[in-house]
């Protein structure tokens, strides 16, 4: 079964509409799918045709001076009214990322790289924004070759420019989606290496991990496999897609049977 269960839009950091991504989700046979933009529900529930297609968001969150995602999918039980308190709650963050992003446009200019990043700011409205963002700004502008390049050299973890964000408490946040009714799974286990564990061990209401990445080769795969059977986790699946520029990356990740049924009894479609 081919499941799609992380993949973003223009509503946070994607290239492509709520709509496009759908449509291509659609064009790849995808059954199960669900647009995962960063911290806001503000499109819920995208429609794919010939898909069961949920509510969902990922949640970045604070853990330990770190940053760690938490996947949240809407389910048989989910509380209407508590996703409506979710994104008010989401909405603080996205104010918050607004500051963040003039903060490191005044580190940018005092490099000699003057990004105006206000009519950014002006049509973000419901959708969250943040680093991608101002990379693509600085290939607009000249002042990178790439989106990738902007990171290596100015906006990655730490950086010259780069400036801690508060995201929600993972305690929080979990809390959050256990108010929701939803479930929840560790995004990427692989950026988090040996503290994936530890995470998942104090979190039990995380009852998922996307062990199934569209970008993992056979080896990364099985580790987090292995860890998803020793802990009794449901195993999501997600290519992370942010646009068409991520060549390496499609939309949707094939699951096999037994995996799958799992999956849906996890998200309560069965």
């Amino acid at each position: 079964m081919r499941i799609e269960l992380h993949c973003h839009s223009t509503c946070s950091d994607g290239t492509e509409s709520p709509d496009a991504v759908a449509a291509r989700a659609a064009l790849r046979g995808v059954a199960v799918f669900a647009l995962t933009d960063h911290d806001t529900c503000a499109v819920t529930g995208v429609a794919v045709a010939g898909a069961r297609s949920l509510r969902a968001v990922e949640l970045s969150c604070d853990h330990d001076g770190r940053t760690v995602h938490v996947l949240a999918y809407e389910r048989g039980t989910s509380d209407g009214a508590g996703w409506q308190r979710l994104e008010h709650r989401l909405a603080a963050v996205r104010v918050a990322r607004k500051h963040r992003l003039r903060v490191m446009a005044a580190k940018l200019e005092q490099r000699g790289i003057r990004i105006d990043v206000e009519p950014l700011l002006a049509v973000a409205e419901q959708r969250a924004i943040g680093r991608p963002d101002l990379a693509r700004a600085m290939v607009a502008a000249g002042a990178a070759t790439s989106k990738q390049d902007a990171f290596a050299r100015h906006l990655y973890d730490g950086g010259p420019v780069d400036v801690p964000h508060r995201n929600l408490p993972l305690d929080e946040a979990v809390a959050l989606g256990r108010d929701v009714g939803a479930a929840l799974a560790l995004a990427h286990p692989h950026l988090y290496d040996d503290r994936a564990y530890a995470i998942l061990e104090r979190h039990r209401d995380i009852t998922g991990i996307e062990a199934y990445a569209g970008y993992y080769d056979g080896r990364e795969r099985t580790r987090w496999l292995a860890l998803a059977d020793r802990l009794q986790l449901a195993c999501t699946a997600g290519s992370d897609w942010h646009g068409p520029e991520q060549a390496q990356a499609q939309i949707g990740v094939d699951l096999p049977d037994e995996r799958a049924a799992a999956l849906l009894r996890w998200l309560e479609l069965e």
